[in-house]
């Protein structure tokens, strides 16, 4: 098992969906075989379509297996494990004053190689920087989050990695991170905290922006796809919804089309109640950016086993 970089483009022409599948040719296959059964981290580049790109990875996911693609010669889909997928809470750039994440890009003193090897797909990640990259890409700083308060706990547990320091340990049998990219509440606070930037607190169904009297918002993560259901910790699919809206949407008494209006069983809400609620427009609040919005396939998902079903 080895750890790796796995290039994304939003705008790529390949068949990708970060939580669920990476689309690649053969050139790279001995490289991901490495892979199965470990993790890796997504990096967005700049896109040679409009010149924009973050230059940060983004997330991390576990890749379960590799199969050849039903549809595409000489290409091939390397399958994430479902409920691995994590995006960052903190985008984080190939190098932070002297270091760099990547040593193949490395050429001293915090400079990034460009060209050759730079540009490849897939590239090769030893393990303690894959842990330096994980422990840059989650906070409890409410500054650097964007807050204007201390995140929230889950039953208790304060996210991030602060505590394991600079010099926690990598051996192959004591690996603290991947013990908390997969520990439930850790995942659940950082999803509900990447929910809840996206939307700016608001919920997407009623527009409301309420805090409690200790200035906490009142806006909850939803999944769209159910994480039982192997719903992915991705913002897109999540929405901010009210306490009232989020058990409604899990219930299947509201949902969303493809073109984000909003969906009603009318025969279960009363006109009165969904005008009471609902923007006045029908359609959701969208993040600002692009990336953040509902996927498509969750939506459908939710209409069609959730909505549909009730």
């Amino acid at each position: 098992m080895a750890n790796a970089v796995f290039i994304h483009n939003p705008d790529s022409i390949y068949d990708d969906d970060p939580a669920v599948r990476y689309d690649f040719p053969y050139v790279y296959l001995s490289r991901i075989e490495q892979t199965v059964g470990d993790w890796i981290v997504y990096y967005e580049p700049r896109s040679a379509k409009n010149g924009r790109g973050r230059l940060v990875y983004f997330a991390t996911a576990q890749v379960h297996q590799i199969v050849r693609h039903p549809r595409l010669e000489g290409r091939y889909l390397a399958l994430m494990e479902p409920g691995t997928f994590l995006d960052f809470d903190l985008p984080v750039s190939r190098s932070v004053g002297t270091l760099v994440f990547e040593p193949a890009l490395d050429r001293g003193g915090g400079k990034l190689l460009s060209g050759g090897g730079a540009n490849s797909a897939v590239r090769m990640l030893p393990t303690e920087n894959f842990s330096l990259i994980i422990e840059h890409a989650f906070s409890t700083d409410p500054v650097a989050l964007g807050l204007d308060q201390a995140p929230e706990t889950v039953d208790g547990y304060q996210p991030g990695f602060q505590e394991y320091g600079a010099g926690f340990s990598w051996k192959q049998e004591d690996r603290p991170i991947i013990s908390r990219l997969t520990n439930r509440p850790f995942r659940d606070a950082a999803f509900a905290r990447q929910v809840k930037l996206a939307y700016k607190n608001k919920c997407a169904i009623s527009g409301l922006s309420l805090k409690n009297g200790g200035g906490k918002p009142e806006v909850e993560a939803a999944h769209i796809r159910p994480v039982r259901d192997g719903g992915p910790d991705t913002v897109r699919n999540g929405l901010a919804l009210s306490h009232t809206l989020h058990w409604m949407f899990d219930r299947g008494l509201i949902s969303i089309a493809d073109d984000y209006s909003i969906l009603v069983s009318h025969n279960k809400v009363p006109k009165e109640t969904a005008d009471r609620l609902l923007l006045a427009e029908r359609r959701i609040l969208l993040p600002d950016n692009p990336q953040a919005r509902p996927h498509p396939e969750y939506l459908q998902y939710h209409r069609e086993e959730i909505y549909g079903r009730s």
